[in-house]
């Protein structure tokens, strides 16, 4: 079963025709792994998703039409997404920044799920969020995302300009994540791919090149014709 299915996605910005009909499903209650060199196109298929782009083809969650919806009608229907740079409120605190993203008069629960999986935010609740780790900024803007019911969760490079202790820590969440909702990442650290994904999608020029399991995330050969970055093992 699939929760996501993208077919034929067209989308020019600025008369610059970005993606060239991408096609790929995200499989139901898995972590699926969008990847590539930079610039050919993850971030605008994950913000054309969302309705940020417009496009032509179809994109549809749970066998429903998403495509050219705007974007408040996308988050209603069960999609949630975390921008790249994180984009939270730095002059409020943590309780105010997930208090601004909450839908509903009755989410306590909502609450206490999320400050079950970050423990670390609820003791934090009233610090500025500006005043957190990089790492810790990166909880709260997933944890923002997680405050509602989801479909699906679209994650654009979590761990991108943060050190290699904050890359563990967020490597962490997300592996917690992964074990309460469907997940579409955009990331270029392979370990942490490695760790989370079980469904791996390429894309090169705009289009998609591969779609299947991690498992070639081992072979540095593959890596490195795909990817064109060194890694794996062979």
């Amino acid at each position: 079963m699939n929760t996501l299915s993208v077919k034929d996605l067209h989308v020019k910005i600025n008369e610059s025709h970005i993606l060239h009909g991408v096609s790929f499903e995200v499989p139901t209650n898995k972590v699926t792994a969008l990847l590539g060199r930079n610039g050919v196109g993850k971030s605008t298929t994950l913000r054309s998703i969302m309705g940020f782009y417009p496009g032509t083809g179809s994109v549809q969650l749970n066998g429903v039409e998403i495509l050219g919806k705007p974007t408040y009608k996308i988050v209603q229907s069960g999609a949630a997404f975390v921008p790249e740079d994180r984009e939270i409120f730095s002059s409020l605190t943590v309780k105010e920044n997930l208090s601004l993203a909450a839908r509903g008069k009755n989410n306590e629960k909502a609450y206490e799920s999320v400050y079950g999986l970050f423990p670390e935010l609820d003791t934090r609740a009233q610090q500025l969020a500006g005043s957190l780790s990089g790492g810790q900024q990166q909880m709260v803007a997933i944890a923002r995302a997680l405050l509602n019911k989801n479909e699906i969760l679209l994650v654009d490079e979590p761990t991108k300009g943060l050190a290699p202790k904050l890359v563990t820590e967020v490597a962490d969440v997300l592996a917690r994540v992964a074990h309460e909702t469907t997940m579409l990442l955009v990331e270029q650290n392979l370990a942490l791919v490695k760790r989370v994904a079980e469904h791996v999608i390429v894309m090169d020029q705009g289009r998609v090149i591969f779609q299947g399991g991690p498992e070639n995330l081992s072979d540095a050969a593959w890596v490195h014709q795909m990817l064109g970055v060194s890694g794996g093992h062979k």
